[in-house]
């Protein structure tokens, strides 16, 4: 399938920290390295990451792949989902000898659907940085199943095999086997999965499914009735307390744990079948206009809640977005960028492929317009998201475990609403495209109580990085590595980010007199004379008397690309400059996410969300979100520097030390490119 000079390794476990990769990610070493034997630095593929990392791993924490195993697991995008599939070896080692003309069955959500292996491949070209991309079979189905796929084997516009329309399905394969064990290559040492027509013995791995979950167990005890055998699976899925039995009633019967009794004051009607005339609705919930609209499929877009009405919708207990199951980092993340910001509001709109568009509409339908109408979205809607996310293979745990929020942002917007990328980086007059950044730092860099400016410049200039256009949205993540590492203590949030002299291109200001600059100088990044840190550009003027100083006649000042014909107009005597405005930062102490919105332009305009703040019942309860105002926050950003440094965590003030402490991920816009105003 696949040829490559690099060689290939997964790893087996997950660091305590630094937690720059996880289980299941996939590492390399270029080939050059390989004659000078076996090196302690690999270089790791984090797919969300801009910037190939260099980290130290354990050689008893790796195992080797061949370059095909590699590219068959790396389209799979859940690392934990990629590391059970690693040690199923013979479902991996059967995908490699598939080829085209391999007929076979694929799993399209709880349906098995027969086709025909007529692609495998990228659906997209590599990147510079990346040598391997995930191999995915194109399948065109057959007989009764035609009309069941959701491509003409078209890849977002690229045409990878043809078929009639809604022929085709691109799977990984996790969700391909060969339809009888005769359709593959020979088998080598490894034995194929048992086919559908044989007789599954006790100790083998079997998938089926639940509603539209596809499970995993191994078959315990096998039983024969009526020519029909019944099969006893043992799984760590069971949800539910109970097998129909309450009290030592059996009320129905069901298999153990698959059974839940409820109050029935957490239950309520479906709006979608309710009336004027129906009398029967709790007084606990009355139908909104929301769920009317939407029950007959009639919704308007609603424009974010502005300053004036924060206080009114999003402010209390029960507001916000209800979390559910290790939903939060879901939760912080979408009522960060959609409750008060229209920034990201054209994915809401974009014309999309057809399968995918019941995820558009449960995120504007049912997430985004009600929680920007009433302040509030009901947990079960995030679920359903998370559903279908779910079934459509991006993950088989997105329903029950907790992931990191720019892994779900970047299946949202690149692989299911394919936005254009918010961020493109010029590096070596190449430009990489990607959806958001993270900060990384070398080890001997000066900075000791930093903020968010200083920490974007230092990673810049460490990796030779500038921006080829302004972004409309700027996601940025903060240099620590899950919950036991942080690089620093404390962070001060920039509220606004000055990227004038990050960009490319574009005219820009000599930072002693004001003038047009036309130098840069890498070399006097840290020249304590001029400022503490920052990018050092001047005009030739200026630029000719700082290098005629002894110390500094070594530097190298670069040309800057000004745009041809700029000069020949005239230099204005105030240069614009192009600034981003903080709107949102997500927070992670332990394992739990939390959001903090900067919704006005006064210092203390600020709320705090957290969707799990408090609980009512036990296993049978319910998550209470809670939106609260935290104005103290504005106490501390105007404090000096020192005086923020003498600040111990735990004597600030409400919850100002999750802000400035525990930092992950902060949301930055331009207000120009939003679409209200």
């Amino acid at each position: 399938m696949t040829s490559t000079g690099n060689q290939f390794f997964i790893v087996t476990e997950t660091p305590e920290s630094p937690r720059h990769y996880h289980a299941g990610c996939i590492c390399y070493i270029h080939e050059h390295q390989q004659s000078f034997g076996f090196p302690k630095k690999l270089q790791v593929l984090v797919q969300r990451s801009f910037i190939p990392l260099y980290c130290e791993v354990d050689k008893s924490c790796l195992e080797e792949l061949s370059a095909d195993e590699a590219g068959l697991l790396l389209a799979l995008t859940d690392d934990s989902e990629r590391l059970k599939w690693f040690r199923e070896k013979d479902v991996l080692h059967r995908a490699l000898r598939l080829s085209e003309g391999t007929e076979v069955v694929v799993e399209e959500g709880r349906e098995k659907l027969n086709g025909i292996i007529r692609y495998i491949g990228n659906l997209s070209e590599p990147v510079s940085e990346e040598p391997l991309k995930g191999i995915f079979f194109g399948i065109e189905l057959q007989g009764e199943d035609l009309g069941k796929g959701n491509t003409d084997g078209c890849y977002h516009s690229e045409a990878l095999f043809t078929c009639d329309k809604d022929c085709g399905i691109f799977a990984p394969f996790s969700r391909v086997q060969p339809r009888c064990s005769n359709s593959v290559s020979p088998a080598g040492p490894e034995s194929p999965l048992h086919s559908e027509t044989e007789k599954p013995v006790p100790g083998d791995r079997v998938t089926y499914f639940i509603e539209d979950y596809c499970r995993y167990g191994m078959v315990v005890n096998v039983q024969e009735k009526d020519a029909k055998h019944f099969v006893l699976i043992s799984t760590e899925e069971d949800k539910g307390v109970s097998d129909g039995t309450f009290k030592n009633v059996c009320f129905f019967q069901c298999p153990p744990r698959r059974a839940l009794f409820v109050k029935y004051s957490s239950c309520r009607p479906d709006a979608r079948f309710l009336n004027d005339g129906d009398k029967d609705v709790s007084p606990k919930h009355k139908v909104t206009d929301r769920e009317r609209q939407q029950s007959i499929g009639k919704m308007d877009p609603v424009a974010p809640i502005s300053t004036d009405q924060v206080d009114q919708i999003l402010i209390g207990q029960m507001k916000g977005i209800q979390g559910h199951c290790n939903s939060c980092y879901m939760d912080a993340a979408l009522f960060s960028l959609f409750s008060c910001s229209s920034v990201l509001d054209s994915m809401l709109f974009k014309s999309i492929q057809p399968e995918d568009a019941p995820i558009q509409r449960t995120l504007l339908n049912d997430i985004v317009n009600p929680l920007r109408s009433e302040g509030f979205v009901e947990g079960r809607h995030i679920m359903q998201l998370r559903q279908q996310l779910q079934n459509h293979g991006y993950c088989h745990s997105f329903t029950t475990e907790e992931k990191d929020p720019e892994e779900f942002l970047t299946i949202i917007m690149h692989h299911i609403l394919a936005l254009d990328p918010l961020l493109k980086l010029s590096a070596g007059g190449k430009v990489q495209e990607s959806y958001c950044y993270q900060i990384f730092l070398e080890q001997n860099h000066s900075l000791v109580l930093p903020t968010v400016q200083q920490l974007l410049e230092h990673s810049f200039h460490s990796a030779g990085l500038k921006l080829a256009e302004v972004p409309s949205c700027l996601i940025l993540q903060m240099p620590r590595f899950g919950k036991k590492f942080k690089m620093f203590d404390k962070i001060i949030p920039s509220m606004e980010l000055d990227i004038t002299n990050l960009l490319s291109e574009g005219p820009q200001q000599c930072i002693l007199c004001g003038n047009l600059a036309q130098e840069e100088c890498i070399d006097c990044f840290e020249e304590p004379v001029f400022s503490q840190t920052g990018c050092k550009i001047f005009c030739k003027t200026c630029s000719a008397q700082v290098h005629s100083h002894p110390q500094r006649r070594t530097h190298r000042p670069a040309a800057l690309d000004i745009p041809e014909g700029y000069m020949a107009r005239g230099v204005p005597h105030t240069l614009t400059k192009d600034i981003m405005e903080l709107f949102a930062v997500l927070c992670i102490e332990t394992s739990h996410y939390v959001s903090f919105l900067k919704y006005g332009p006064n210092s203390h305009d600020w709320i705090f969300f957290d969707s799990m703040a408090d609980r009512e019942g036990g296993t049978d309860g319910f998550n209470i979100p809670e939106v609260r105002g935290c104005p103290e926050v504005g106490i501390y950003l105007d404090m000096s520097p020192a005086e923020l440094a003498n600040q111990i965590p735990r004597d600030m003030k409400g919850v100002a030390k999750r802000l400035f402490c525990d930092a992950y991920m902060y949301l930055y816009q331009s207000t120009s490119m939003c679409l209200y105003h």
